[in-house]
């Protein structure tokens, strides 16, 4: 192990990031400064390009431009529209009702489109100006839009559960952390909005017009194609009947098909979606190939190894373990993106909590969760700055709001750690 060529890597990463270098970049000129030192023990620079070529090199991440092109589909097919009419039957007549239904909205759409992106963006485009419309902050609308969106990265289909299951190296299958995503995503909504009927109550928002049964079955009607899709997705998976690549086809299909009946798209619009997607695809693509480069030179330099021993060797007990690696988890969370951060660093941790006897799919919903959180901090927080642009309002102002929905979802991730049978209950009932 070459101490200067670690060295070099975190020195030359960090300080790529601090210059405001895309973390692609950042990721794979780093990796190729420390290769460098070792040049007389590999073929040469081509090492990066074969590593890169073969870490994308798998069957199971066709899925990711699938299930991100499903997503485009329904973004603009009217979907998260019929979502919110339903949520709103089912809860705008409490008090704070509107901030209910941009919860349940965002984890409906969330789950369906499998990402907290467009999650964000469709829900939030809609929610902040009926809220505002009905006495609620802009800044408090963008806060529970922009947390409320991380759910539907642990409720299934979910594209970044795929990244850690290859990134496992097989330790943990898609089936078993798609249905282990379910109740750590539907606690962290209860939790959401469990603060929310606290400031509602002490604000005394307003409350919406109480559905009849008529109501809440004309919306439930409208919306239960949609969501039947999580029902034909994620049980095919779990039943085995296809693979998560041939359900992220399946959802492609299906979307498109429901689209163009609920005639949201036309023929005429898919060449665009087509396009949108592709862009998405190539940026989470190359992310991965820079990503599976340095994982490799982490092994090869024997880092995982290293981090081991010294965790065994400083901390005497589980508890305090899982402790710092969340603490170290939540700071690398807020500086660096969610995929690379997942391929990075679960081959140095997960055979540390796998030492322990933690569960590769428990690990992988403590993982998620905790990068959730790096999504809605500062600097990079990808959720926090699209939420704010929605919003119309600045991320200074949104950032004081926001502070107690980041302290609920701490307090999830705490409780889904230390709590295995919140992760693990289902995976286990449906023996996966």
């Amino acid at each position: 192990m070459e101490v200067l060529s670690i060295i070099v890597l975190f020195a030359s990463f960090f300080t790529l990031l601090m210059l405001k270098v895309p973390v692609a970049y950042s990721i794979g000129i780093a990796t190729t400064l420390s290769l460098l030192l070792n040049i007389d023990k590999l073929p040469g620079l081509t090492t990066i390009a074969q590593r890169m070529t073969t870490g994308i090199d798998s069957f199971a991440l066709l899925a990711i431009p699938f299930f991100v092109l499903a997503g485009e589909i329904m973004k603009q097919g009217g979907i998260a529209n019929r979502l919110i009419n339903f949520a709103k039957s089912l809860v705008a007549s409490l008090p704070g009702g509107l901030a209910y239904v941009n919860v349940l909205a965002s984890m409906l759409f969330g789950a369906i489109s499998g990402s907290a992106v467009a999650a964000t963006s469709a829900i939030g485009s809609i929610m902040t100006d009926r809220m505002e419309e009905e006495g609620y902050p802009r800044e408090f609308s963008a806060s529970v839009n922009i947390t409320s969106s991380t759910t539907g990265l642990l409720i299934p289909p979910s594209n970044i559960l795929i990244v850690y299951a290859l990134a496992s190296g097989g330790a943990a299958s898609v089936a078993a952390l798609f249905i282990a995503g379910y109740l750590p995503g539907i606690l962290l909504g209860l939790a959401l909005i469990g603060y929310i009927v606290f400031v509602a109550i002490k604000k005394k928002f307003t409350r919406g017009k109480r559905a009849t049964l008529r109501e809440v079955w004309n919306h439930f009607r409208k919306a239960f194609f949609s969501l039947l899709m999580l029902v034909i997705v994620v049980g095919g998976i779990v039943a085995g009947i296809f693979t998560a690549t041939e359900a992220s086809v399946i959802a492609v299909l299906y979307a498109a098909v429901l689209a163009l009946i609920y005639r949201s798209v036309t023929i005429k619009s898919f060449p665009n979606i087509l396009l949108n997607s592709a862009k998405t695809t190539a940026v989470v693509m190359f992310l991965i190939c820079t990503s599976m480069a340095m994982s490799w030179l982490f092994s090869f330099e024997g880092i995982p190894e290293l981090m081991s021993n010294f965790l065994l060797e400083q901390f005497s007990s589980k508890f305090a373990i899982f402790l710092v690696i969340n603490l170290t988890l939540l700071i690398i969370g807020t500086f660096m993106d969610m995929t690379p951060a997942v391929l990075i660093f679960t081959p140095i941790f997960l055979p540390v909590v796998m030492a322990l006897g933690m569960h590769p799919v428990h690990f992988g919903i403590v993982l998620v969760l905790n990068l959730c959180v790096g999504l809605c901090t500062p600097p990079v927080g990808t959720i926090l700055f699209v939420g704010s642009g929605i919003a119309k309002v600045s991320v200074s102002q949104v950032v004081k709001p926001l502070l107690p929905f980041l302290l609920i979802m701490v307090i999830v991730l705490f409780l889904i750690t230390y709590i295995p049978e919140i992760s693990m209950w289902l995976p286990r009932l449906f023996d996966l």
